[in-house]
C-alpha cells in the first residue's frame, strides 16, 4: 500500500507540473561567502558504548553500517567522518584483562537507554578496522580521567591504543570529555561538585590534553600531535569564558565543537509541525551558537579560527521520541537543519545515533526493542549529500533563500564557488500530511485525505540560461508521519532490499525533468515533501 500511494503522488506531480505559482522567490546571485562546508559535511556521532553493535568487528563487519555510512560518502564526494562519544565515553574504564570489547550496566534509573558502568577492554579499539577507509574520532574520559586514580590510568592506558589503532591514516581527531558543562549537574549523577565552572574545566582540560600529547609522543612518535574537537558543551557553560579562561593556550582546538538540540523528548509542546518540520525553531536555535562562536571570533568566516561544528547533534534530547523522531518529518526537519546550518557558517555536522535510539539513522543490530534497518532519518543525510554533491571536486557554497513568513517551509542554494554559478536549489514543503491514525506511523486511517501541494517559482535571473534543463530529485514518503516506505529520487537504501546499498524501486517516478523559462523555474511540491533542483549546465 505505501509503494502504490507513493507512485501514485508522484504521478500527480508530474502530470500537474505546469501548474502557476501564486509567488516567485529570488535566489542569490552570488555565493554565500560563510556557506562553505567542509569535506565529509554530513557525519555521525556514534554513542561510545554502541559502537561494538554499530561497527562490528574485523572478522565480521556490520554490513549495513558500512554499506550506508558509504552510500553517503559516494554520494556527497566524501566519507562521513565518525565521531565515536557521548555520555557513555565519560564512564568508560579500561581493562586490559577483559576479553570483551565493552561490558556495559544498566541502571534503569539513571538511563535506560544505555550502560551507566561501562568498562573497555583492547578488543574495543580493534573496532576501527572494522571500516576501511573511514576516519574515526575517539572519545576519552574526562569525567573520571580528572576526578579519580582508576580514571587517569584509563586515559593513560588507551591513548597508546588509540594511537596505534588510529595513526595510520584512519584518526579524524581527539575528543577528550562530552558535555563537561553538565557534570555538576547531570541526570545521571553528578561527578563534579556545585563549584565546577568554566575555569575548572579549562584547567582540567589543559592537564588532560598535556597528558594526551606525552603518551602519543612516548608510544606514537610518527603519529602528529593530538589536536582536539573542544569544548564539545550542551549550552550551560559560556564558551567565550571557556576560551578566555585559556582553552587554546597549547593550540590544541582543532574544530570548536558545540552540541545541538532543537528540544527534549519530553519537554512539554513538543510536536512535529510545531517543533521539528518548522523553519523559525532551527534558525532561533543555530542562530544562538552561532552567535555565541562569533563572540569570540568576530565570524564563521574566519579563516584563522578553528571551524565550527556540531560535534554532536540530533531533534529532541533523550535520545528521541516515537512518532516525531523516527518519522519522515524528522528526515525532513534534518535537511532543513543540515542547510540551515551550512549556510550560516556551521563546517561539519556529526547527527547522534545510538543501539534503540528513537533518533537514529539506522538500528544496526536485531534487539528486543527495535528491528534491524534503515531508519527514516537517513533519507535526510542522503538528500543533503546530493545537494552537496562531489563538493570535495566542485565545491558548493550554500545559501538560504528566504521564503516569506511561512514557517513550514525552505529553500537553499547551492553555488560552485570555483565558477560562482547557480548549481542547485533544494526546496522543503514541511506542511504536515499524515495518513496514519494519530500520526504514529503504524495504523493507516480508514480514509486517507487528498495531498496538498504547493507550487514554488525561483527567480534565477541572468545566472542561469532559458531552455536549460533542469533535474528533479524528490524526497519523498507517503507522509510526514511515515517510518517506512521513503525513498530519494526512486532509490530505497532499505536492509530489506540489498543490506543498504541503493536499489531503484521501479514503481517510483524518476527522472522528472523541467526548464528554466523567462529566467524562473517552478515545481509544484506536495506537503511534506522535499526536492532539489539541478541546473545540468552550470559546471
Amino acid at each position: 500500500m505505501g509503494q502504490t500511494l507513493l507512485l501514485l503522488s508522484q504521478a500527480l506531480l508530474v502530470s500537474g507540473a505546469a501548474v502557476a505559482s501564486t509567488a516567485s522567490y529570488d535566489v542569490p546571485s552570488t555565493p554565500n561567502k560563510v556557506g562553505k562546508p567542509l569535506e565529509g559535511f554530513v557525519s555521525y556521532s556514534i554513542e561510545f558504548s554502541s559502537f561494538p553493535e554499530f561497527a562490528g568487528n574485523p572478522s565480521s563487519p556490520n554490513e549495513l553500517s558500512y554499506n550506508l555510512i558509504k552510500n553517503v560518502g559516494s554520494i556527497m564526494g566524501s566519507n562521513p567522518y565518525i565521531r565515536v562519544g557521548g555520555n557513555t565515553q565519560d564512564y568508560a574504564l579500561y581493562s586490559a584483562s577483559q576479553k570483551e570489547a565493552l561490558v556495559g550496566i544498566v541502571d534503569p534509573h539513571r538511563s535506560p537507554d544505555y550502560p551507566t558502568t561501562v568498562k573497555i577492554g583492547p578488543a574495543y579499539f580493534e573496532l576501527y578496522n572494522a571500516w576501511p577507509g573511514i576516519k574515526f574520532s575517539h572519545g576519552l574520559n574526562l569525567a573520571l580521567g580528572g576526578s579519580s586514580s582508576t580514571g587517569w590510568e584509563t586515559l593513560v592506558e588507551t591513548v597508546p591504543l588509540v594511537c596505534e589503532t588510529l595513526g595510520n591514516g584512519k584518526l579524524y581527531t581527539w575528543e577528550y570529555g562530552n558535555e563537561p558543562d553538565f557534570y555538576s549537574i547531570s541526570a545521571q549523577g553528578p561527578v563534579r561538585p556545585s563549584t565546577f565552572d568554566e575555569g575548572t574545566y579549562v584547567s582540567q582540560w589543559l592537564n588532560g590534553t598535556k597528558e594526551i600529547r606525552s603518551q602519543v609522543k612516548k608510544h606514537c612518535p610518527n603519529v602528529a600531535e593530538p589536536k582536539f574537537l573542544a569544548p564539545s558543551f550542551a549550552g550551560r557553560f559560556s564558551e567565550a569564558k571557556t576560551w578566555q579562561a585559556g582553552l587554546n593556550a597549547d593550540n590544541g582546538v582543532e574544530l570548536f565543537s558545540t552540541h545541538n538540540y532543537i528540544s527534549g523528548a519530553t519537554s512539554p509542546g513538543v510536536t512535529l509541525q510545531g517543533t521539528l518540520m518548522n523553519f523559525g525553531v532551527t534558525k532561533k536555535s543555530v542562530d544562538a551558537q552561532v552567535s555565541s562562536y562569533n563572540k569570540i571570533f568576530g565570524s564563521t568566516a574566519n579563516a584563522a579560527a578553528p571551524p565550527l561544528i556540531f560535534g554532536e547533534t540530533n531533534s529532541l534530547y533523550n535520545q528521541g521520541r516515537p512518532g516525531l523522531s523516527n518519522s519522515f518529518g524528522a528526515a525532513l526537519w534534518g535537511v532543513n537543519f543540515h542547510l540551515y546550518s551550512a549556510s550560516v557558517g556551521i563546517k561539519r555536522v556529526h547527527f547522534h545515533q545510538g543501539t534503540n535510539y528513537r533518533y537514529q539513522a539506522w538500528q544496526p543490530v536485531d534487539t528486543n526493542l527495535v528491528t534491524k534497518g534503515t531508519k527514516a532519518p537517513y533519507y535526510g543525510s542522503v538528500a543533503v549529500a546530493a545537494f552537496l554533491r562531489n563538493s570535495v571536486v566542485q565545491p558548493v557554497s550554500v545559501s538560504n533563500i528566504p521564503l516569506g513568513a511561512d514557517q513550514a517551509e525552505a529553500a537553499y542554494a547551492a553555488h560552485f564557488t570555483k565558477s560562482q554559478k547557480l548549481g542547485r536549489i533544494l526546496v522543503i514543503n514541511m506542511h504536515s500530511y499524515n495518513t496514519t491514525v494519530d500520526g504514529a506511523g503504524l495504523k493507516p486511517l480508514p480514509h486517507v485525505p487528498e495531498r496538498p501541494n504547493k507550487t514554488y517559482t525561483f527567480n534565477v535571473g541572468s545566472t542561469v540560461a532559458d531552455g536549460q534543463v533542469v533535474q528533479v530529485q524528490r524526497l519523498m514518503a507517503n507522509g510526514s508521519d511515515a517510518i517506512t516506505g521513503i525513498t530519494f529520487d526512486g532509490w530505497s537504501y532499505n536492509w530489506e532490499l540489498d543490506a543498504g546499498k541503493p536499489v531503484r524501486l521501479h514503481n517510483v517516478t524518476s527522472g522528472e525533468t523541467t526548464v528554466v523559462k523567462g529566467g524562473q523555474v517552478t515545481i509544484r511540491l506536495p506537503d511534506s515533501s522535499a526536492a532539489i533542483l539541478s541546473f545540468t549546465n552550470s559546471l
